[in-house]
């Protein structure tokens, strides 16, 4: 496993929370590629911390779908698999859809100015073909309203499932089909603001499900598991 070079990037007095979150985003982030066998002893070197934080997080990032484990032979990054990614759009949409329905009708103006600014910086993020900020941005932008719904089995269910959709959202915001999800940002602010809640939820949905022209691209595929 060719681990990144910058080593030590986790503390040694953080926690397993920290060493979870490290591999998962380099996995979404493609540093740890679909089909690469992960070491724990590599793992350990690179992030700075002992062997039990490493191993635990692997099971949660296992659980979540981003990591594959044969005891005793091999723990890889799991290939990119369509009907995974069709089933995390599936729960990640109907989540963000209820998050809007519960922030809504008591969304602040504050809130939705934060709407606007995040949607801002991810336009900007796409103008300039910065993929890393566009993810960024638009976590930001749909937080607002998870934050506001105040459920918090609603953020469970999205920590867990967001991540296998990052992986190919990568992808799309790398071109140009990115670009439109710029305009069903400001649709779904719009719709908050006037306070519609059905169309605004509807909204949020079908941004959740652009995603579908690229389920069937060759890269989605992987390589055949060992």
């Amino acid at each position: 496993m060719p681990v990144p070079s910058h080593r030590g990037l986790v503390p040694r007095s953080l926690l397993r929370e920290d060493a979870y979150r490290a591999i998962r985003d380099a996995i979404v982030d493609g540093t740890l590629a679909p089909g690469e066998r992960l070491n724990d002893a590599d793992l350990v070197e690179w992030l700075g911390v002992s062997r039990t934080p490493v191993r635990e997080a692997l099971a949660r990032l296992e659980h979540a779908g981003l990591v594959r484990t044969k005891p005793g032979r091999y723990t890889i990054v799991s290939p990119l698999d369509v009907r995974a990614v069709r089933n995390a759009q599936s729960v990640t949409a109907a989540m963000h859809e209820l998050a809007v329905r519960e922030a809504l009708p008591n969304l602040s103006a504050a809130e939705l100015d934060a709407m606007r600014a995040a949607n801002a910086r991810f336009a900007d993020a796409l103008r300039q073909g910065d993929v890393d900020a566009a993810v960024a941005a638009d976590d930001e932008f749909h937080d607002v309203p998870v934050t506001a719904c105040a459920n918090d089995a609603v953020r469970s269910v999205l920590e867990q499932f967001t991540p296998v959709l990052r992986r190919v959202e990568r992808l799309r915001f790398s071109s140009l089909s990115g670009r439109g999800s710029v305009a069903q940002h400001e649709r779904i602010i719009t719709l908050c603001e006037a306070g519609d809640v059905d169309a605004a939820a509807a909204a949020t949905r079908a941004n959740w499900q652009t995603l579908a022209p690229l389920l069937d691209t060759p890269p989605l595929d992987g390589p055949p598991s060992p």
